[in-house]
């Protein structure tokens, strides 16, 4: 574990510097939107992806599971907008600044629900499901993992959820949370969205389709270097994830363009893959933090690594999105030097 040797004044120039991007203060109205739906081949195949070779089911299979997911975030989403000036917490989790609200197990009843109606072998992992540490979230991901290593094609599914993604910003009302919905089959995230109610921006990717956002194209940004990139980190609740942010902060804020702080891993890893932010890495997440943001940052072109830039599975914790090439590269070196591994 490394601390940083930082003196008090200097950590608030640097934690002041961290400014938190402006949100747009109004709604549009729900619109309807065309998503790649291509429908052809009936049985499972293998296909030169983004990730690699991997084996995909048939089209028609990965039609439904994009039109299921797309709902399911907009039910929870609607859920989201209607309480979107605030929530009680019902309880702090890991420590106080890992928060639960009674709208969390709402949202994630609904999607769960959305989803076994019609699917109702697929297995479900939400974030509501688990105890609170990455020791829990951990043996969970790995305990259905395991679980689906015998089932048959047909039932090796399984949908890994974050009902609300930021948490804290929506106790405090501000409109930066959301749900966030993948998909794997047979350990390989398919399919993800990303649905963000408050500016009515629904992320999607399909593996082999690429990303959009409200069925239009999306790619990630085309700066070259880390002194061009935004690059966004979290503001973790665990102690020893904040440290290494901490640590990281003075090597890697002087050779970037700025850092953002968000406050939801969902939200920055779709704006890296439409490219409103270059990069975003993290020390310590759960599956249901990534997996959706995982295939759009693929799908949109990127790299999605952890910080031995091994490329992420559903067991990654640290975690690196970026728009590939250097200045991915240059964002874990400059996580190197600071110790962040």
């Amino acid at each position: 574990m490394v601390t940083p040797n930082l003196s008090y004044p200097l950590l608030l120039l640097l934690l002041g510097s961290l400014a938190v991007v402006s949100v747009v203060d109004s709604f549009t109205t729900p619109k309807t939107y065309n998503f790649n739906l291509k429908s052809s081949r009936s049985k499972s195949t293998a296909m030169m992806t983004s990730a690699g070779n991997i084996e995909l089911p048939s089209q028609e299979t990965l039609d439904s599971l994009l039109s299921v997911a797309i709902t399911a975030s907009n039910q929870a989403g609607e859920i989201i907008l209607g309480n979107a000036g605030g929530a009680d917490v019902l309880k702090s989790k890991a420590n106080s600044r890992d928060l639960l609200t009674l709208i969390d197990p709402l949202c994630e009843k609904t999607i769960r629900e959305t989803v076994l109606a019609t699917f109702p072998t697929h297995a479900f992992l939400g974030e509501e499901d688990v105890p609170p540490g990455k020791e829990a979230s951990a043996a969970a991901i790995e305990a259905k993992l395991q679980q689906l290593n015998d089932a048959d094609d047909n039932d090796n599914y399984l949908w890994i959820v974050d009902p609300i993604d930021g948490t804290s910003n929506f106790v405090h009302g501000m409109p930066l949370c959301m749900p966030s919905v993948a998909v794997a089959y047979k350990g390989e995230v398919v399919v993800g969205v990303i649905h963000d109610p408050h500016r009515m921006e629904t992320f999607s990717a399909v593996r082999g389709r690429g990303a959009e956002m409200n069925g239009e194209p999306i790619s990630v940004g085309q700066q070259s270097d880390i002194g061009d990139a935004i690059v966004a980190m979290g503001s973790p609740p665990a102690e020893e994830s904040m440290k290494m942010s901490l640590a990281a902060l003075p090597v890697l804020m002087p050779k970037v363009r700025t850092i953002r702080m968000i406050g939801s891993a969902a939200l920055m890893l779709a704006w890296v893959a439409n490219g409103r932010l270059t990069a975003y890495w993290e020390y310590d997440l759960s599956s249901w933090d990534v997996a959706a943001g995982s295939i759009l940052i693929e799908e949109a072109g990127g790299s999605m690594t952890d910080l031995n830039d091994e490329r992420w599975n559903l067991r990654t914790r640290k975690i690196c999105g970026s728009n590939g090439g250097n200045v991915h590269k240059q964002i874990l070196e400059a996580l190197g030097e600071a110790n962040v591994v």
